[in-house]
């Protein structure tokens, strides 16, 4: 059965590494994969992945959008330009990276609020590291309630070309799955 978004996320704006704000529906035919990200995280190595997919892809009309948060056990203590950097040189990253934001509680970027009240958590998977995770991840997440909208770094989301939510990924969903769900919207 295929999800229907009942939002449009083209009408969101989010705020770029500058300050400047950024419609998404600059992206408009685009397919998105929004990704909060940070750089001290277990999961920091998807980058390559997130990279290769980029480059595999950039050309049929993806745009992954990197969005750093240090809301998860201080995994992006860095500034805006120091987060850019550790990117660029050590993954070779040319997707686009916007300001560092806040994912859950009462500071969330709407964006996500909206992204993941739409698709909720539903899930680490089975795995032992999957059962470590939801477990630190819940303990983490005690501090902000009902508005606990993203359970870890690396928490992807899927936006088809006409700004509807298709999917979501958590941290421990295989890359070849995202890539294949991609692949699909374009």
């Amino acid at each position: 059965m295929a999800f229907e978004s009942a939002t449009n996320y083209l009408d969101f704006s989010v705020t770029a590494q500058n300050g400047n704000t950024v419609p998404l529906s600059t992206y408009a035919g685009k397919v998105l994969l929004v990704v909060n990200t940070a750089t001290g995280c277990g999961f920091t190595p998807q980058y390559e992945d997130l990279e290769r997919i980029y480059a595999a892809h950039h050309n049929q009309g993806l745009e992954i959008l990197d969005f750093p948060c240090n809301q998860f056990a201080g995994q992006a203590p860095e500034s805006d330009d120091e987060i850019n950097q550790f990117c660029s040189l050590r993954f070779n990253t040319e997707f686009p990276r916007f300001k560092k934001l806040d994912v859950n509680g009462d500071t969330a970027d709407p964006l996500f609020a909206a992204l993941a009240t739409e698709r909720p958590f539903q899930g680490f998977g089975g795995s032992p590291k999957a059962d470590a995770l939801d477990k630190f991840a819940k303990a983490n997440n005690k501090k902000f309630g009902d508005k606990a909208y993203i359970m870890w770094n690396f928490t992807k989301f899927l936006i088809d070309r006409n700004g509807h939510l298709v999917a979501r990924f958590e941290p421990t969903a295989d890359m070849a799955e995202v890539e294949r769900a991609i692949v699909e919207q374009l």
